[in-house]
């Protein structure tokens, strides 16, 4: 759980330590800085890009950045040129928890500090200026529906900037009703229920000026603090009361994230447990009724060396695994933020524990941060985004065989393909060789590499002759731009919009729209498993049903087009495929998480037999979904876990159950979870799959 925000100044409020780092974390934290003579020869990583498996395309909004109203220099155009060469296409305003003090009439913030020429109207000068969007917060905290109204009719009817993007609100599940308040809500009930309740009084009366703005609802961050925690008197907590009473009511939901973590490693390695939170919240999503909503990003840092090189590798491997999962927007904290403390990053760079990109060229004592707007590593981070790719761009699989180079890959819309590489390893360079599905470049031609050393102040870009091995410098960020080889692509368009239309526990179907430029011979449908595009199944229609799948499970597809030269289309946009516990079984299963605090919870499960045959002596077994989840404690029963697989038996007084139901036995558990913390969706009894409710 995060500490309050201090009130005494508007910077960004420190993260709580986190668990200790495992054996990654000791080997990130060797000797820092750079390379020497005697040092060991760089260690062979293999990272393969899979251009069939199709992960979405990047959005115009993808990569965003907070502004705030504090800030002095929002608006000068220093700041302007610096961010419009990074590629920034959203700015957020007005600042974090300051949405829910601000008001924009008068460019105030009571309790807080507004700095001149911070204004609405001076702020979309600098957002038209990059050719960028704005992620505005309507103040939810002390403002009304009619404010954010008058708000949505000035910056739409009477300026006509076509701001389509509006959060209600900022972090109000910290609003006091779990027992941690920073920030400001001024309603008698803080609930989440009252929350959402008064969201849709917002959305009616935002788009009753312009119904074609977007509006946004405040939900956590599955797996972090407050997800699972219910007040006194609750049944549920904030995101499974609110998504049921938003759901198909507000356009898009928001999320911030800041991993709780003890030092640079257990940053680095927390990336990896993004993709399973927001899995998670579709999951959450979807279950309410609410599938298909988009999810912003509208808060991220990695929160440990904030103004240093980890960061800055932390930031790049956040945005891409975000936008990789469907996120529309990520905006990095922040602009500008302040000093607060002077420490030492792994590299030996001075930290002055700085949230901003760029310096407030202000000091903690007599130690002073680089001149004014000076760009810190986090900035270079977002300046590398678009060497990998930009709007229109397509990500497409990519892994590693180490824990200590993280790879992402985007099929350009031109045809070229770019990797980026980050080097986890603050002392030691990796010699990276690079293999290929599903695409084939052109060994004859040039490749461009660029990259972002180690508290650089600048990115190094070089063409040079086709390899497919580079040596990425310690800490460091690489990305390779590769010609494909001509007649190797395809003519036809990828398929467009697959969709689900049909599911069972082991059987589904999804269409799609039919690809474009020339004669199809066939669809074909591939599973994601890893970087491997799997074959499930295939047709000259729209249409695939793939039967023999596992129930309980969710998938990742994509759908490619054949084209009459036996060569592969791009790939569609992912679709996510969820089968479910047989319709009728021998046993029935309930799971019910009766309490959270964010890194812990409280299970019962219920078992019952609904077979004609009673059972004596019975054994319940399950997969925790994430490799985070752990069993901490049981009641009712004897509990053991072996990796993810949890194995429950009776204790000598609820052996035997009943047949066709007539008696049931519960058991519970503590459990533990790092990062994500979904439900099991199979259980066995006895061997049987049993109905799951």
């Amino acid at each position: 759980m995060r500490s309050t925000r201090p009130t005494t100044t508007p910077w960004r409020r420190r993260l709580a330590a986190g668990a200790s780092a495992a054996a990654m974390a000791a080997a990130l934290l060797a000797a820092g800085g750079a390379a020497h003579a005697d040092d060991p020869p760089p260690s062979g990583v293999d990272v393969t890009v899979n251009a069939n498996e199709g992960q979405g395309t990047i959005p115009a909004t993808g990569y965003g950045l907070n502004s705030a109203v504090w800030d002095s220099q929002m608006n000068v155009p220093e700041v302007q040129d610096l961010l419009k060469a990074a590629g920034v296409g959203v700015l957020r305003y007005p600042g974090g928890s300051y949405g829910d003090i601000y008001h924009w009439q008068d460019n105030t913030a009571p309790g807080g500090y507004v700095a001149p020429g911070t204004d609405f109207d001076s702020f979309m000068g600098t957002v038209k200026k990059l050719g960028a969007q704005p992620m505005l917060i309507a103040n939810y905290g002390s403002g009304t529906p009619q404010e954010a109204a008058d708000w949505v009719r000035y910056a739409n009817v009477t300026k006509g900037y076509g701001a389509k993007f509006w959060e209600v609100g900022n972090e109000l599940y910290g609003n006091g009703h779990y027992g941690s308040g920073w920030e400001t809500d001024q309603h008698a009930d803080t609930s989440p229920s009252a929350y959402a309740h008064n969201v849709l009084d917002y959305v009616s009366a935002m788009k009753a000026v312009d119904p074609t703005v977007k509006v946004g609802a405040v939900l956590t961050m599955p797996g972090n603090w407050p997800d699972g925690v219910m007040a006194s008197g609750e049944s549920s907590d904030w995101n499974h009361t609110v998504i049921p009473i938003i759901a198909g009511k507000a356009d898009f939901v928001i999320v911030h994230w800041y991993p709780s973590s003890s030092d640079a490693a257990h940053m680095l390695d927390s990336v990896s447990q993004l993709n399973g939170e927001l899995a998670q919240l579709r999951d959450e999503l979807d279950a309410a009724g609410a599938a298909g909503t988009p999810i912003a990003l509208t808060e991220v840092n990695g929160g440990v060396d904030e103004d240093t090189q980890p960061n800055a590798l932390f930031g790049a491997d956040a945005y891409l695994s975000a936008l990789q999962n469907g996120v529309f927007n990520v905006d990095w904290w922040d602009t500008h933020n302040g000093p607060t403390k002077i420490d030492t990053a792994p590299d030996g760079a001075t930290d002055y524990e700085d949230w901003g990109v760029l310096s407030s060229g202000t000091c903690v004592g007599s130690v002073c941060e680089p001149a004014l707007n000076t760009p810190f590593p986090s900035y270079w981070a977002i300046r590398m985004l678009s060497r990998v790719g930009v709007a229109g761009d397509q990500l497409v699989g990519a892994g590693s065989d180490s824990a200590m180079v993280a790879a992402h890959a985007v099929h350009r819309a031109n045809g070229d393909l770019s990797v980026m590489l980050i080097n986890k390893d603050p002392s030691a360079a990796k010699d990276v060789t690079l293999h290929y599905a599903g695409f084939t470049p052109d060994t004859a031609a040039t490749q461009t590499v660029s990259t972002y050393g180690d508290e650089a102040t600048s990115i190094d870009t070089a063409t040079s002759a086709y390899s497919a091995t580079h040596t990425l410098p310690p800490y460091s960020i690489t990305t390779v731009t590769l010609h494909p080889k001509a007649g190797t692509a395809s003519a036809l368009s990828a398929p467009g919009s697959p969709h689900v239309t049909a599911a069972t526990d082991s059987t589904a179907t999804v269409s799609f729209s039919p690809s474009s430029g020339g004669p199809v011979t066939r669809y074909e449908v591939y599973r994601q498993v890893g970087t491997v595009s799997e074959l499930l199944g295939s047709s000259t229609g729209t249409s695939v049903t793939v039967p023999n799948l596992t129930p309980g499970s969710t998938f990742t597809w994509n759908v490619l087009a054949r084209d009459a030269d036996g060569k592969l289309s791009r790939p569609s946009d992912p679709v996510t495929v969820r089968t479910g516990t047989p319709a009728k079984s021998t046993c029935q299963v309930s799971y019910q998480l009766t309490a959270g605090w964010g890194s812990g919870f409280n299970a019962n499960v219920t078992v019952t037999n609904t077979g004609p045959t009673p059972i004596t002596g019975w054994t319940v077994a399950f997969d925790f979904p994430s490799t985070g989840q752990s069993v901490a404690g049981f009641w009712n029963a004897k509990v053991t876990q072996s990796g993810r697989t949890v194995v429950a038996t009776p204790v000598d007084w609820n052996g035997t159950l009943a047949a066709n139901g007539g008696n049931s036995a519960s058991f519970g558990f503590t459990g533990a979870n790092s990062g994500a913390n979904p439900p099991p969706t199979v259980f066995t009894l006895n061997g049987t799959v049993c109905t799951t409710q």
